[in-house]
């Protein structure tokens, strides 16, 4: 697959800000995770990476050691410029941390009109810096979900091998399309993500399986499968991103493969959304 079309030399984009939601209607299936290893990636791609962390609980901010002075409702309710808010991460990647003053966000939105655009009001208009924006949400269903999803249009699915995990991911695409035909917008899911793949277990085989009819089904694509690794908690634990705290690790040579599709099928995703003709063609 070849690689997103940036010049770094230029600094300039040949499309778009590619824009991405991070979901799964059940926790624990390393939304987190997957979310700041594939900004990193992207990052160490030369491409500016804007991060949102839109769950209450702040993991985000919490994994990588992040100790921000303002946060998302400080951005969306307070009105401070995107500038002032986010933390550099690293030199390509700024994150924009969760807290749980992220419930006001939602509280504060309900009353006005248009609350389901406010993140397309407020960041179409302020995220022209970054080439990426990858937004890790909650498991549950909310408006901060709901606006992040119409913002970003294109949605990556993390699955891991239990029973909860794939059916929060078909209710994840479930909701996707009831949203999109609410909203009349295209909310296209990129791809599934396998996670935490151990084939010792007899499970691994079944959930990777429905996985594929799940693709099969929704036409979506699935991606390289994430492999189990002791790596990743003690990442966590450490307060680094998983290419700082171990490079040669299953998982990261996992993610590499899977940040590359994800990459392409973004590209392509926005390709489709602004040309449709060439569908069709």
């Amino acid at each position: 697959m070849s690689a997103y079309a940036w010049s770094p030399a230029s600094g300039k984009r040949e499309s778009p800000v590619l824009r991405l939601v991070i979901a799964n209607q059940r926790g624990g299936v390393s939304k987190t995770t997957t979310t700041a290893t594939l900004a990193r990636f992207l990052g160490d791609q030369g491409m500016k990476v804007l991060v949102i962390d839109a769950d209450p609980q702040g993991s985000l901010g919490l994994v990588l050691g992040l100790r921000p002075e303002r946060y998302l409702h400080d951005f969306l309710i307070h009105n401070h410029p995107l500038a002032d808010c986010v933390f550099p991460a690293t030199a390509n990647i700024d994150v924009l941390c969760g807290s749980r003053d992220t419930t006001v966000v939602e509280a504060a939105l309900l009353g006005t009109a248009g609350r389901e655009r406010a993140f397309s009001r407020q960041l179409e208009m302020a995220d022209s810096p970054y080439d990426v924006v990858l937004i890790d949400v909650s498991p549950s269903i909310n408006l901060v979900q709901t606006c992040s999803m119409l913002y970003a249009k294109q949605l990556l699915i993390p699955v891991s091998m239990n029973m909860l995990s794939l059916q929060g991911a078909a209710a994840c695409l479930q909701t996707a399309s009831l949203l999109g035909d609410a909203f009349r917008e295209k909310i296209h899911p990129v791809a599934l993500l396998p996670v935490m793949v151990d084939r010792r277990f007899s499970l691994t085989d079944y959930i990777l399986q429905a996985l594929e009819e799940m693709s099969e089904q929704y036409r979506v694509p699935l991606l390289h499968a994430i492999r189990t690794d002791g790596t990743v908690p003690r990442a966590e634990r450490a307060r680094q991103f998983l290419a700082d705290y171990d490079p040669k690790c299953k998982a990261l040579e996992d993610y590499s493969v899977a940040a590359l599709q994800v990459l392409e099928l973004m590209k392509a995703g926005q390709d489709a959304e602004r040309y449709p003709e060439a569908l069709t063609a």
